[in-house]
């Protein structure tokens, strides 16, 4: 990992979710060198930072698979290509440079200069929609926590989820297996989740396992250091009701913006990317994206759609790098790959 240098690469990707380290693979197999930057601290985008032990169903040759080891198993692939990775830093402008270059600046300022730029920001930026409760800030971290990232922390703990998604849900049936309490707390009846995992919850509320608040909101927090005792839901009506807490997940969704990346002039609809799908080329010759953040029509919002549009960007940004040379196409069986 490095920062705080200038670099000379062939392809800047932007983003180190699980994409974007496909997108560092495909680019190896073209004989693209590869940096990556990332605004957290750690590869792994969402699978990282959200749900690292919440399993995924349709990744090709999984039937299941963790997303931390999903996340763990890209890094291996994308190794022999020998990426540099500039974590917790943000880009903060992308400009042109003559003879075709973009130079990259980041919030450490790092500066690299690349004939390629390929966007696998995902959703972009992120972060939790916290609950409006007076003097929450004091719980953040300690007893209140708006991810999941080791479900056996909440072992034999009393667990408040507020939500009615299927995060809410999911997180919900899992705990209730290692918890010594789960209360779920949701302003109406009918959840958003998927049915099946509905009609599981409200099984395990029938039989006296789960205890399903509702119709309620959050209205107050009980303790001291940091420490929740108890919290407070009331009914629109006004009427209130206590639960003993160790801890409280509210699962409100995210807040999602593209952050810098709006200021690119890119071409964007409905605050995604627009791009070319046959290249994934943007507006800005020399720029790619690919994955969530990216629009299309028949756009899927998958992993595997964008294990797809990494390949297509990575041989679009080799056409780039290399004019004077077309690409002759092989498969992986031929090539083979690299050492690490």
């Amino acid at each position: 990992m490095a920062n705080g240098h200038s670099h000379q690469t062939d392809v800047v990707i932007v983003g180190a979710g699980p994409v974007g380290l496909f997108a560092v693979f495909e680019c190896g197999m073209v004989r693209l060198n590869c940096h990556v930057i990332d605004v957290l601290d750690d590869a792994g985008g969402q699978c990282t930072a959200l749900y690292p032990e919440k399993p995924i169903y349709d990744i090709p040759g999984f039937p299941r698979i963790e997303a931390a080891e999903l996340v763990v198993r890209l890094k291996a692939q994308a190794a022999p290509f020998r990426p540099v990775y500039h974590l917790g830093e943000q880009v903060q402008a992308v400009e042109p440079l003559s003879g075709g270059f973009w130079r990259v600046t980041t919030s450490k300022g790092t500066v690299l200069q690349a004939r390629a730029v390929i966007v696998a920001a995902g959703v972009g930026a992120f972060g939790p929609n916290r609950p409006p409760l007076p003097g929450i800030e004091a719980y953040e971290g300690k007893s209140v926590f708006y991810y999941v990232t080791r479900r056996e922390t909440y072992r034999g703990k009393r667990v408040v989820i507020a939500g009615g998604g299927d995060t809410a849900v999911d997180w919900a049936l899992s705990l209730a297996e290692i918890a010594s309490r789960v209360s779920v707390i949701h302003r109406r009846d009918k959840f958003r989740a998927a049915p099946e995992s509905e009609a599981k919850l409200k099984a395990l509320a029938k039989s006296g396992k789960i205890d399903l608040v509702v119709p309620y909101q959050l209205h107050g927090l009980e303790g001291s250091d940091g420490q929740l005792r108890a919290v407070t839901v009331a009914t629109l009506d006004g009427a209130t009701r206590r639960i003993e807490a160790d801890v409280l997940l509210p699962f409100f969704g995210l807040s999602m913006s593209l952050g810098p990346i709006a200021d690119w002039g890119l071409a964007l609809e409905r605050n995604q990317i627009a791009v070319e799908p046959s290249t994934a080329a943007t507006s800005k010759p020399g720029i790619f994206a690919i994955g969530d953040v990216v629009t299309y029509p028949g756009k899927l919002k998958l992993i595997l759609t964008g294990f797809s549009e990494a390949a297509i960007a990575a041989r679009s940004a080799y056409a780039l790098v290399h004019p004077e040379t077309p690409l002759h196409f092989e498969y992986s069986t031929t090539a083979g790959v690299p050492d690490a």
